[in-house]
């Protein structure tokens, strides 16, 4: 086997074994930092612009690929560190597990422990959210990030190898940081959130097709058409958020959208799948399910290729 593809398949399974834990230092919060700092930076020269938010974006891009390169370059430890950047750029363990968590607290009907656990994994606001509230958030994260967290960052190791990988994830993470259609970051989180966008459209479809097998091998979704989900996929604000959620909406046979409260401003969004079906255990136990087999074909096309 080619180490390239052992790499990947060495790193997909370091990110299903041990996901994200506290203890090991992980290269987003390094971005993040980074991103916090030109924020800063942005509000003491009063650069809150377009050019600079380019400029920033692209800064850490190339900074993020230059470091992940140079570290594969270090004699005697290329290899691990090529494996860990590999490892930590992809996300599907840490979503399973907290997404199983919130599950289990939601399924005991301890509310409040659910929600703190799904405050983590979204941005909405979720205090006013009742047990379906957050049924459904959970839900919406899960199959959004069944492409942010794992397919559109694993596309772009397979394609543009480590550099690539964290330059996209710099790119990911200035849109989940910046990417808001606030006074604040209109114009300063423009660039980052349109690269994403870009970035990740494919990606996105690919997800959606992964899991449309998925659901014709493990028996789901019998009688939903493509169609149903490509038209409601189209109705979203995101050229890419709606294929994963409603895919995964009409699979699983419950609905996304609906009301939701961002940063404190009512947004109302889209209604996807089968309308007025509450999310519940059993449901989100086949979208979890569902998740996994997808990314599962994603990953095993990738190495045969």
């Amino acid at each position: 086997m080619h180490e390239a593809t052992w790499m990947i398949v060495l790193a997909v399974g370091l990110d299903l074994a041990l996901a994200d834990p506290l203890w090991l230092p992980h290269p987003v919060r390094a971005i993040g930092a980074g991103y916090a700092a030109l924020d800063a930076l942005a509000d003491r020269l009063g650069l809150r612009t377009r050019l600079f938010g380019v400029c920033c974006v692209a800064l850490v891009a190339a900074a993020s690929g230059g470091v992940v390169w140079l570290a594969g370059r270090i004699p005697g430890i290329d290899f691990l560190c090529a494996i860990y950047f590999a490892y930590a750029g992809l996300a599907l363990g840490g979503l399973w597990r907290e997404g199983r968590k919130a599950a289990a607290l939601l399924t005991k009907n301890q509310v409040e422990a659910a929600r703190t656990v799904v405050a983590g994994l979204v941005s909405r606001d979720v205090t006013g959210l009742d047990a379906a509230g957050l049924w459904r958030a959970l839900a919406e994260t899960v199959a959004e990030n069944a492409n942010d967290a794992f397919v559109a960052p694993f596309f772009w190791l397979a394609v543009a190898g480590l550099p690539g990988l964290w330059a996209y994830k710099a790119i990911s993470t200035a849109d989940s940081m910046w990417g808001y259609r606030t006074p604040r970051y209109r114009d300063l989180g423009w660039f980052g959130a349109r690269a994403d966008d870009v970035l990740a459209w494919l990606p996105a479809r690919i997800t959606t097709l992964g899991m449309w097998i998925a659901s014709r091998i493990m028996g789901l979704g019998r009688g939903v058409r493509f169609d149903d989900v490509a038209a409601d996929a189209k109705k979203s604000a995101s050229p890419n958020a709606g294929w994963p959620m409603a895919a995964a909406a009409w699979l699983c046979g419950a609905s996304m959208g609906g009301p939701s409260v961002y940063f404190g401003q009512l947004v109302r969004k889209p209604a996807l799948g089968p309308v007025g079906r509450p999310w519940d255990a059993k449901r989100f136990a086949m979208l979890l399910r569902l998740v996994l087999f997808a990314s599962g074909i994603v990953v095993v096309v990738t190495v045969l290729l």
